[in-house]
């Protein structure tokens, strides 16, 4: 007889746990969340009067850091997450608000955090350094990972990329 502690979807829960991904209700708690940084970035950044054409100009230029994966994937995984961390553009604010800088840094910090943002409502996560398609938020809709059946799919997935 099958107790609560051992429901297969119980099992699964724990088992996408062990692997760092997100499911669930909490996947979605985190993608809101980036909907919500979204909307104060697009704010600040308007209060801060800043231009659309700066912002639709400078909006992708994060994800250069896909380029690190030339390098394989860790060094890939390391500047992708390096950059699509929300630590990124609180430093730049905290530095242009101490140095009295230029208002263009908090600029830039807004449209910075607006791609986070984005990014995370999209559910595009950091990276793990066993492939592209393995973030803290599961997969996106559009990987091929994202169509799996559980998590012990994804996890043989997982592994069949840590052999290579």
């Amino acid at each position: 007889m099958a107790t609560a502690e051992s429901s297969p979807e119980l099992l699964l829960s724990q088992r996408a746990v062990s692997l760092g991904v997100t499911t669930g209700a909490v996947r979605l708690l985190l993608r809101l969340e980036g909907g919500v940084v979204l909307a104060a970035a697009i704010g600040a950044y308007d209060f801060l009067g800043g231009g659309s054409r700066m912002f639709v100009l400078l909006l992708l230029v994060p994800d250069l850091s896909i380029a690190a994966y030339f390098f394989g994937r860790k060094a890939g995984a390391f500047a992708y997450n390096a950059i699509h961390s929300y630590l990124g553009p609180a430093l730049l604010v905290a530095a242009a608000w101490r140095l009295d800088a230029s208002p263009t840094f908090l600029l830039i910090a807004a449209i910075w955090a607006a791609h986070i943002g984005l990014d995370r409502l999209l559910g595009f996560g950091l990276k793990y350094p066993v492939g592209f398609d393995f973030t803290h938020l599961g997969a996106p809709a559009t990987s091929r990972f994202a169509r799996r059946e559980s998590a012990d799919d994804i996890a043989g997935d997982a592994s069949a990329l840590e052999r290579r």
